[in-house]
């Protein structure tokens, strides 16, 4: 009788927990609120983050559920955005760019936030330290600054006759004026005697910047690595291949719209270190905990079609040294 009694009582309980399990499996599909200043057509931004999901196991819409929002380039949409996704309750917001990521800070001190594409988050005010970045923000970092002597030297080694140099930025990015002073004295240091600055704050900008770009005859240009450049790289790659401008850029982006070359952290390991993040948050981690992550792995491309339509040869030794050789 004890034996019935018992059997019974067990097969009570695992009746009653199986459904109860199967809920709450149900209910762990963790959800994350992805905010992009951008377009949702062609965004490789979004495109390397679900990749680097993929490959750290997560299955879109069944062991993962991602809430997108796109501002589609209209900057006062994003803080109504922000407060939509903090009103769903999601588990952990994910931003592509300071300016979003600080619109995402500012909405909630409780969601975690891990940010990518971003330079100097210390500088435009995302965490106090890149090792201690306390409250609920963490990130990749794009390590900007580090890199305007890398392009420059392979930008001077492409075209040892550069002398003239134009750098296309936007001076309202907080970290520009101190992206801008690098590259004077880094030309400097290089021979390249002549350094102007030319500046696109929006779209309007670009067309002005072309004309002036076309009266001074640089021998090279520079592209600052920011939000609304990355936006208009099918713009400025096509304008400097009208005019023969040998062109270096901070993003690989760049590379599919035209441009010459591009010397950047590899994207598909920022992506994952971005991905891995998010993945270390939805298992209990804390932001406040997480290192910000700065890139180990880069990427120098030659566009040698480019080249040719330019009327450029690439030296063998730079050649060389091209990570990606696009043909």
């Amino acid at each position: 009788m004890t034996r019935n009694i018992l059997i019974c009582l067990l097969t009570t309980v695992v009746l009653a927990t199986v459904p109860s399990a199967q809920g709450q499996q149900v209910g762990k599909v963790p959800r994350v609120g992805l905010l992009s200043p951008g377009a949702s057509e062609s965004n490789p931004q979004i495109e390397g983050f679900q990749q680097a999901l993929r490959e750290l196991g997560y299955v879109e819409g069944q062991t993962i559920h991602i809430e997108y929002r796109f501002a589609q380039g209209k900057g006062d949409r994003i803080p109504e955005m922000a407060v939509e996704l903090v009103h769903l309750k999601v588990d952990v917001l994910v931003t592509f760019s300071h300016r979003v990521a600080l619109i995402v800070k500012n909405a909630t001190t409780a969601i975690p936030i891990v940010f990518a594409f971003v330079n100097d988050p210390v500088g435009v005010g995302l965490v106090p330290s890149l090792s201690r970045p306390g409250g609920n923000v963490t990130g990749v970092s794009l390590q900007g600054l580090d890199l305007i002597g890398k392009r420059l030297e392979l930008l001077k080694e492409t075209v040892p006759k550069v002398d003239r140099l134009v750098y296309l930025r936007n001076p309202v990015e907080p970290y520009s004026p101190a992206y801008w002073k690098e590259v004077q004295s880094t030309s400097r240091a290089l021979g390249i005697r002549q350094v102007s600055s030319l500046e696109a704050k929006g779209l309007e900008d670009y067309e002005r910047a072309f004309a002036a770009i076309a009266r001074q005859h640089p021998d090279a240009l520079l592209v600052e690595t920011n939000s609304l450049n990355a936006g208009n790289r099918k713009r400025i790659s096509d304008f400097a291949i009208d005019h023969r401008l040998p062109t270096m850029c901070g993003l690989t982006y760049f590379m599919d719209a035209g441009a010459l070359m591009s010397y950047s952290p590899n994207l598909l390991d920022h992506f994952h270190r971005a991905a891995v993040l998010v993945d270390k948050v939805l298992k209990g981690a804390k932001p406040a905990d997480l290192p910000v992550e700065q890139p180990t792995k880069f990427e120098f491309v030659i566009n040698l079609k480019t080249a040719k339509q330019i009327g450029l040869t690439i030296p063998p030794n730079v050649l060389a040294r091209a990570d990606k050789v696009i043909k």
